[in-house]
């Protein structure tokens, strides 16, 4: 093969390898995970004078504190989602296999108790590559810590206001076990009481280093080191 052959072919085999590396590249940083809310869309928020602090929006009954004190458990349909900004897109991963528990004491609310843990084998972007490389030992490590658990210290301002559809804001406290690493977080949450489940939205926001992990950089990627953490949570009363 003479040199201009072999520049015709070198040249289509760059352009091939540049269309490959394009394609494989879009394939794995593509964001294929939408977060929904356990919250009704524009739910009213509830305030501690009784009403709905959203306009126009119907004031449901009063929720005694009968039905709401007791042992409520996280159960089917409910999700915790992770989402990491990179310097092309936000990247949203998803976990279904969540449990947990929340004692409810209206009387005491220092009594209240809240734990939950998930399966950080089962983090989901809808991508396998990156879902097997998200659980690899350089980063959440799945094999060696294969839960992820948080432990409930104080729920604060959280109301006695409570009416059937209307969502209550409190920060939640606690401890975030990752890794075997544990970290103080505030989550920012609101709690519904509907038909007769309680429905809990809440985020915060940590970071890779705070659990021992180096943030995810290529020499075509950057990726910050802030994780958004969501929780979306529904509770049945034992």
């Amino acid at each position: 093969m003479n040199k201009r052959s072999w520049i015709i072919v070198s040249g289509a085999l760059v352009i091939v390898l540049v269309v490959f590396g394009y394609t494989f590249l879009k394939s794995y940083m593509g964001n294929n995970i939408e977060i929904s809310s356990v919250m009704p869309a524009q739910a009213a928020e509830a305030d501690p004078n009784g009403g709905t602090s959203e306009a126009g929006a119907d004031s449901g009954a009063a929720v005694s504190a009968e039905a709401l004190n007791g042992e409520w458990t996280i159960s089917e349909g409910s999700k915790v989602y992770y989402s990491v900004t990179t310097s092309q897109e936000t990247v949203n991963f998803v976990n279904e296999k969540v449990n947990g528990s929340w004692t409810v004491d209206l009387d005491n609310p220092e009594a209240m108790k809240g734990s939950g843990k998930i399966d950080m084998t089962a983090n989901d972007s809808g991508n396998s590559m990156r879902d097997e490389h998200i659980r690899g030992a350089e980063f959440f490590d799945a094999a060696a810590y294969p839960e992820a658990e948080f432990t409930a210290k104080s729920f604060d301002n959280l109301t006695s206001g409570w009416k059937e559809g209307a969502a209550l804001p409190f920060t939640l406290t606690g401890t975030l076990k990752v890794r075997g690493i544990e970290k103080e977080v505030s989550i920012d949450a609101k709690v519904m009481y509907s038909g007769g489940k309680l429905l809990l939205s809440g985020t915060t926001v940590v970071t890779f280093s705070d659990f021992g992990m180096k943030n995810p950089h290529t020499v075509v990627l950057d990726t910050e080191n802030d994780i958004k953490v969501q929780l979306e949570l529904i509770l049945t009363k034992n």
